[in-house]
C-alpha cells in the first residue's frame, strides 16, 4: 500500500475528482479544518497532494512545511492547531474562513516570514501567537525549533512600554507623535526592554 492507503483507492479518488465541485466551500472548509486538527495530519494531505485533490480544494496550497510543522509542535508540546497549519499549507482564499481565522492566519503568516526576533514577536503578538509565529517560521524555513526563544517570548510578552503618548505632547502632535512613539518603541525592543522612560524621552 501506499503509505498505508491503499492504491486503487487513490485511483477512484482521483478519477471522481469532478465530484468534489458537488461539495459546497463550507463543507470543504470544515473538512479541512476537521482534518487539520488532528494529531498528525501531514500523511493525509500528502495524499491529497498525489491525488489531485488538495489543488482542486486549496489552489497554490503546499504541504512541503506542514510534516515539519507538526514535528515541531510536537516537540514543543504546542496542541495541535488547525489554523497555524492553513497558515503553513497556503491556498486559503478558496475557503469560507471567517474574519478572525484569517486575520490570524495573516498575522501569523507576516510574523513567519517577518524579521522581528522572538522578544519583539512576543510583546506585538503575546507568548501563545508568538509561539506559533515561530513555528511556523522554523517549518516554512525548514530551520532546527529553537526552544530557548520561548524564554526572549516571555520576556517580550510581558514587558510594558514605559513612554506613553501624553509624555510627548504638546511638543508633538499628529503623524510626528505617531512618527516619535514607533522609534522610541523599536529603540526600546532593541535594548531587551531595558530602555527606561526618562532614557527614552531624552533621545
Amino acid at each position: 500500500p501506499n503509505n498505508g492507503f491503499d492504491p486503487d483507492a487513490l485511483a477512484a479518488i482521483a478519477d471522481n475528482l469532478d465530484g468534489l465541485e458537488q461539495l459546497s466551500v463550507e463543507r470543504v472548509t470544515a473538512e479541512m479544518v476537521k482534518l487539520l486538527a488532528a494529531v498528525d495530519p501531514a500523511q493525509s494531505v500528502a495524499i491529497m497532494r498525489q491525488t489531485g485533490v488538495l489543488m482542486r480544494v486549496m489552489p497554490g496550497a503546499e504541504d512541503r512545511a506542514l510534516g515539519l510543522l507538526v514535528h515541531w509542535e510536537q516537540l514543543s508540546n504546542a496542541a495541535p492547531d488547525a489554523i497555524v497549519r492553513l497558515a503553513a499549507l497556503g491556498g486559503t482564499d478558496a475557503l469560507r474562513l471567517s474574519k478572525a481565522q484569517k486575520n490570524r492566519i495573516a498575522r501569523l503568516g507576516e510574523a513567519a516570514t517577518g524579521t522581528m526576533g522572538p522578544a519583539e514577536l512576543g510583546y506585538r503578538l503575546k507568548s501563545d501567537e508568538a509561539k506559533d509565529a515561530l513555528l511556523l517560521r522554523a517549518a516554512l524555513m525548514e530551520q532546527h525549533w529553537d526552544a530557548a526563544a520561548l524564554a526572549l517570548v516571555k520576556q517580550g510578552a510581558t514587558a510594558t512600554f514605559p513612554v506613553k503618548a501624553r509624555d510627548l505632547m504638546p511638543a508633538l502632535k499628529g503623524p510626528d507623535l505617531g512618527r516619535k512613539l514607533t522609534d522610541l518603541t523599536q529603540n526600546w525592543i532593541a535594548s531587551g526592554f531595558t530602555l527606561t522612560r526618562d532614557e527614552l524621552l531624552a533621545q
